[in-house]
């Protein structure tokens, strides 16, 4: 992992007396799924899911590689999705970045694969896309909901063990605004301490 990133995780593992005892019970029920699925050397499948796939998910997808790494927990794989497929924002890229995180992409599409880097053999492939596109697993899998939309819009994920709303405002409200870096980097964090704190749950 890089060190830059391994620092900012090692700091936020110093702030989880900032999230609520509400959160910590929603991040403990996931916790306690990641930890049966480790009891039975199963794979661990985690789908962050919001409507356009473009920020709060990858977030979601990112910090749960990072944490799975940091933390040493074997055989997880994440994914996000979205109710509708748009393009993986470049706020929410740029918000990465600051923290260490090199963001590599040669598709000059639309809505192309960016292979998020925090290690030198660590990554992961990030687009938008609808989370029941191919890229992501059809079962055995948890549904991560990481926006009130996407969780009432959708009102049944097929082969989910596990459907769990883990809600977080959205920092797309403050684009195009003075407020745009500062607002997309708390959010990155919060949605980084919160995995971090779920992670560190879980035991041998």
């Amino acid at each position: 992992m890089y060190q830059s990133i391994k620092n900012y995780c090692e700091n936020l593992t110093t702030q989880f007396d900032t999230i609520s005892t509400e959160r910590k019970e929603i991040l403990s029920s996931i916790a306690q799924y990641i930890q049966q699925k480790r009891n039975n050397s199963a794979a661990i499948n985690l789908i962050y899911v919001c409507t356009h796939n473009s920020r709060r998910s990858h977030f979601g997808q990112v910090w749960a590689a990072v944490a799975a790494s940091f933390y040493g927990i074997d055989n997880v794989k994440t994914f996000s999705g979205g109710t509708e497929a748009t393009a993986f924002n470049i706020n929410a890229i740029n918000a990465l970045k600051k923290i260490g995180f090199e963001i590599i992409s040669d598709q000059k599409v639309s809505n192309p694969i960016y292979k998020v880097k925090f290690g030198e053999s660590e990554s992961a492939d990030c687009f938008s896309k609808r989370y029941d596109d191919e890229a992501n697993p059809t079962s055995n899998f948890a549904a991560i909901m990481t926006c009130s939309d996407a969780d009432e819009n959708c009102p049944v994920i097929f082969g989910c063990d596990l459907r769990i709303a883990t809600k977080y405002d959205d920092p797309k409200a403050f684009d195009n605004t003075p407020l745009q870096d500062q607002k997309y980097s708390e959010r990155c964090q919060q949605i980084a301490t919160e995995i971090l704190y779920m992670f560190s749950l879980l035991k041998e």
